[in-house]
Order: C-alpha cells, then sequence, then structure tokens
C-alpha cells in the first residue's frame, strides 16, 4: 500500500518538474520581465494621456490592457518557446547555475522601473580593461539586445497606431502603419547598437572577467544560440508583433 501511495504521489507532482520549459522559463525571469514590461507600459499610457484626444487615448488605453494582458503575453511567449527551443535543457542547466542566477538577477535589476526611471537620461559611462571591452563585444553580437529592445519600444506605438486607425477609418493606409513601424524599427536598431556595449558593461558590471567569459561561451555555443533564437521568437510572440487588433 506504502508503494501504490509513493507511486501516486510521484504520478500527481511529475508535471510540476518534468516539464523542463517551464522552468526555463520560469528561472530565466520571464515572468518579472513581463511584470516589469507591464509596469512601463502603465507608465507610457500616462505619456499618451498628455498627446492623445481622450476618446483615442481610452481606445489605447483598453486596446494596449487587452493585447497586452498579462497571462496573455505569458501563455504566447511560454508557447512560443516550448515550439521554437526543441531541447531546453542545456539553457535550464545554465540559467539554473550560480552564474546564471547572478545574470537574471542583474537583467531584472536594470528592467525594474525604479531603475528605468533612474537611468532616464541614459547610463553613465562604463571604464573597462581592454579585455573586458572585448567580452562585451562578444556578447553583443551574441545576444538580440537590438532586435528585443526594438520590438519592446515600438509595442506600445504599434498599438497606439492601431488606436488611431480604429477612431479615425482611412487615416492610415493599408500598410502605411506598418511601414511606419518597420522604419523606426531599424532606427531604433541602429540607435542600440551604437548604444550597446555600454549597456551591457553596465547591466552585467557585478560579473567578474572570468563569469563574463562563462557567459559569453554559452551564449556563442549552438545551445546558447538556440536559446536566444528562441527568446526573441518569444518576446516577439509574447508582444503579439505583427498582429492587428487585439486578439491574443
Amino acid at each position: 500500500m506504502r508503494r501504490l501511495y509513493l507511486l501516486l504521489i510521484m504520478f500527481c507532482t511529475m508535471p510540476a518538474w518534468a516539464d523542463n520549459h517551464d522552468q526555463l522559463y520560469k528561472v530565466a525571469g520571464w515572468p518579472e520581465q513581463r511584470a516589469h514590461f507591464n509596469d512601463a507600459l502603465t507608465a507610457a499610457q500616462q505619456r499618451y494621456s498628455n498627446s492623445l484626444p481622450p476618446a483615442v487615448f481610452q481606445a489605447l488605453v483598453n486596446n494596449s490592457n487587452k493585447r497586452f494582458a498579462a497571462q496573455a503575453m505569458d501563455n504566447r511567449a511560454e508557447g512560443k518557446l516550448r515550439q521554437t527551443l526543441a531541447d531546453p535543457v542545456p539553457a535550464l542547466t545554465f540559467f539554473d547555475s550560480p552564474l546564471g542566477h547572478k545574470i537574471v538577477a542583474a537583467e531584472l535589476l536594470a528592467t525594474r522601473k525604479d531603475q528605468l526611471a533612474k537611468n532616464a537620461q541614459g547610463l553613465p559611462h562604463i571604464q573597462a580593461s581592454d579585455d573586458r571591452v572585448l567580452l562585451i563585444g562578444h556578447l553583443a553580437t551574441a545576444l538580440p539586445a537590438r532586435e528585443a529592445g526594438a520590438e519592446v519600444s515600438l509595442a506600445i506605438a504599434g498599438v497606439a497606431a492601431d488606436s488611431l486607425s480604429q477612431m479615425i477609418p482611412g487615416l492610415l493606409g493599408a500598410g502605411q502603419a506598418q511601414g511606419m513601424l518597420d522604419g523606426q524599427r531599424q532606427r531604433l536598431m541602429q540607435q542600440i547598437s551604437s548604444e550597446l556595449p555600454n549597456t551591457l558593461l553596465y547591466v552585467y558590471r557585478d560579473l567578474s572577467d572570468l563569469e563574463l567569459e562563462e557567459f559569453v561561451t554559452f551564449a556563442e555555443s549552438a545551445e546558447g544560440k538556440a536559446y536566444y533564437q528562441a527568446a526573441l521568437a518569444a518576446i516577439r510572440a509574447g508582444l503579439a508583433v505583427g498582429q492587428t487588433g487585439t486578439g491574443g
């Protein structure tokens, strides 16, 4: 009887620990980053309140709240990660290590609303050795930071364009809004590229050179490339990039 009871307990709890994609999603800090995005969304909505007519602003709030609802974003992002990353174990092993925890903590700190407000006028310039600058250069190439940063920045603008089109039909012709966003996406990526080395030096400032080198090794490995490629796809899915309207 005791053996049967133990088997039942194992069977009932297995889904909680057997789903490596779900564990990776949590260990790598995705739910917290989504929460930080929602904080930024609220701040952006308030900024738009001063520049849009009340009806358009309300449409923006309604549309963005629906498109960026927390559970819907998590479902889309985790679903895409699951679909795109065939083997989550290497990334899970890395991010569940002491170094991985340190990296995730640094990334979560950088995107907290108090830190974003603190650095709203720009990050301090970080002095670093030639070796560290070289490592950061490798990391800047390996991480999809330009693309991800542009998508996050454009997320609210995309909803604003949809809301204007919804409230004032014909204001933006077919494909015009998307063309504007695509042009802005390229400009944002160029801007992010110029600032990226100093940004990464700042975000990962508490990593030692050896830890940074280990991070670069993972990011440049086949397993790391697979994870970050899937991560970018998951970010785009979470933000509903390319989807018109508000359906999630």
